[in-house]
């Protein structure tokens, strides 16, 4: 735990996000040790928490106020229970419910001066969402996995220390602490793509290959978080470099993409899709975008999710669009050739 407070700069108050499952439980009485000393490595520190109910199951007010009162008799405060409602209507339910809970423990730690959050993630947790991953064809980004430590929207410092740990470690941790765990049932529900890669498909791939493969995939992911931050770093500085400003458009100029190696293309134009207020396109339809930088004259648009259109014009195009017009081609409108160009889209009225 000293190494992960040590990657926030020690913070001096942090929450521990419980759900009441073992592996958050363990963290929470792991933290709660530090809590009583009052220090780690000789920083100070406090340690509150928070329960988040998300109110997808039923009894799942008497399961949050049953872990609050675990919390609160090892000796976290505050510890604050906060129920959310999720909505799947603009994504899946894990991920509306991750959306939700992370909202809910941003405020938690607004609202008492918390610097970090402390997340009970374990090594399988890591190794299965490699796993999936790999099933959806995912980038590198997605490949390496959850961060020990990362910034969330608002600010607050997300820490997991427990990216070390196998499950059965913190179930071994709650058995020597007395302590006795809730059993999320959605963990075993194969109706979720995560709990059949937990249940059937890891086991599965321990028995056939042996042991240590979720320690392999583990390690796959930190190997590749130092790729990902690398590529990261490259094509954020590119963009920078090359991004036009038209109103609201932005434009990137097709000749300096043509020459960027691909994996930074494809970068460099989901930051400008993002920058126009799209959301993160998909591979396929990054190759989309990309495919116009190959044609000729007029091509586009492409459509991007988010409300982005993004395309190209040739100057012989948009001339003959200006006399279609009644007008001509100017020095900006000219500019604007040579370029892809992302365009926001006007979203009808509710």
């Amino acid at each position: 735990m000293g190494d992960a407070l040590a990657q926030a700069g020690f913070p001096r108050k942090v929450l521990v996000a419980c759900s009441g499952g073992p592996d958050s439980l363990a963290l929470a009485a792991v933290a709660a040790y530090f809590a009583r000393r009052g220090h780690v490595d000789g920083h100070p520190v406090s340690v509150g928490a928070v329960v988040v109910d998300h109110q997808l199951q039923e009894g799942s007010g008497q399961v949050a106020a049953i872990t609050a009162e675990v919390l609160a008799d090892l000796g976290l405060a505050p510890v604050d229970v906060r129920t959310v409602t999720v909505s799947g209507e603009r994504m899946g339910p894990e991920a509306a419910a991750r959306e939700a809970r992370h909202a809910a423990l941003e405020a938690a730690a607004a609202e008492h001066g918390a610097d970090a959050v402390l997340l009970g993630h374990t090594l399988d947790d890591q190794a299965e969402q490699v796993l999936l991953g790999l099933a959806r064809g995912s980038g590198t980004r997605s490949l390496a996995g959850m961060r020990p430590a990362r910034t969330a929207a608002g600010g607050t410092v997300l820490l997991r220390p427990f990216l070390g740990l196998r499950r059965a470690d913190t179930e071994e941790i709650c058995g020597v602490e007395e302590l006795e765990p809730w059993h999320d049932p959605t963990n075993t529900d194969p109706a979720f793509a995560r709990s059949r890669t937990r249940v059937e498909v890891l086991p599965h791939l321990e028995d056939k290959l042996g042991p240590g493969v979720a320690e392999s995939l583990a390690r796959t992911a930190s190997i590749l978080q130092l790729d990902a931050d690398y590529l990261e770093d490259v094509a954020e500085s590119t963009y920078a470099s090359l991004v036009e400003w038209n109103g609201a458009e932005a434009g990137l100029p097709e000749e300096a993409l043509r020459a960027l190696a691909p994996a930074i293309r494809f970068r460099v134009l989901a930051k400008a899709a993002a920058a126009v207020g799209g959301q993160q396109p998909s591979y396929r339809r990054l190759v989309a975008a990309e495919a116009l930088l190959r044609r000729h004259g007029s091509a586009g648009p492409v459509q991007l999710p988010g409300g982005v259109a993004v395309y190209r014009l040739s100057l012989a195009e948009l001339e003959g669009l200006g006399r279609q017009e009644g007008g001509g081609t100017g020095p900006r409108e000219a500019a604007r050739c040579g370029k892809l160009v992302f365009r926001p889209q006007k979203r009808p009225a509710k």
